[in-house]
């Protein structure tokens, strides 16, 4: 197949599957969701992001209609089924099929996966970024389905000719619409501790891993706009972009100042991912 949809055991093409009307996500974004990236039908870093969807469900009390082993299994089953070498892979789970109350339904959570072909980032790519007033809910820490605040930011972030958007409360910076952003500063690694203003990162955790590894300091504390500015370099995460180079906020130019430091963690980052998706 070409791409990939799945609702509750049945599959097809994504422009083929058709969603129950009364499916929750349609009033109330009333779901969860992860995803990650796939190669040679290996699901990178997979049970780090089955964790994650689990704790979101948690927090919201919706109950998922299967183990951490079943979707597991379900997820590399379909992934084997779409002929691309690279794809992106996402799922999520939304709490019922029921009719519009706002109340929690008697009724069983519905599970979604959809498998597009993608390819992960360019580390050559250089971000150009805005800043936007954070102006999200405070449970920033669930990934969940409502995404209004991102969605209106990208597209600002598109209007102003640029590649993504730093959220910041006040002068303290917190996140982008799409990925965790870090800095190094003075030969250290530092990245906003996970807290309700931002989602735990899964590319976020694996740079910390990979700093240390690397014998670079990590200090996970809240950084400024001013001191991003400032910063040697800015780094923009996600799960299929692991670790890329900003080059402007605001049309200003940031970062270049350190980019053996910053060229030392991309090898390191895109090494680990070539070799857990070998066959």
């Amino acid at each position: 197949m070409k791409n990939l949809g799945y609702y509750n055991g049945q599959y097809d093409e994504i422009e083929n599957m058709v969603i129950p009307f009364d499916d929750r996500s349609h009033y109330y974004g009333d779901g969860v969701y992860d995803a990650t990236c796939a190669r040679n039908g290996v699901i990178f870093n997979l049970d780090e992001h089955i964790d994650r969807f689990f704790n979101s469900a948690g927090l919201l009390k919706i109950e998922i209609p299967h183990t951490k082993a079943e979707i597991k299994a379900i997820l590399n089953e379909m992934i084997q089924k779409v002929d691309s070498e690279t794809n992106f892979v996402y799922w999520q789970v939304t709490r019922a099929t029921a009719p519009r109350k706002h109340v929690f339904p008697d009724a069983k959570a519905n599970f979604w996966i959809m498998i597009r072909p993608e390819k992960i980032g360019d580390y050559k790519k250089l971000y150009k970024l805005i800043t936007v007033e954070d102006t999200r809910f405070l449970h920033c820490n669930i990934k969940t389905l409502n995404l209004i605040p991102n969605v209106m930011a990208a597209q600002q972030t598109k209007e102003a000719g640029c590649d993504e958007c730093v959220f910041h409360r006040g002068e303290r910076v917190t996140e982008c619409a799409h990925c965790n952003i870090s800095i190094i500063k003075d030969g250290k690694f530092i990245t906003p501790p996970t807290d309700h203003y931002i989602l735990p990162g899964i590319a976020r955790a694996h740079l910390i891993k990979m700093s240390k590894k690397l014998g670079i300091p990590v200090d996970e504390t809240p950084f400024t706009v001013k001191e991003l500015m400032e910063a040697d370099e800015v780094v923009i995460s996600s799960s299929s972009n692991f670790c890329m180079q900003a080059s402007e906020v605001d049309g200003v130019a940031v970062g270049g100042k350190a980019p053996e430091l910053l060229k030392k963690l991309q090898d390191a980052l895109l090494e680990e991912y070539l070799e857990a998706t070998n066959k």
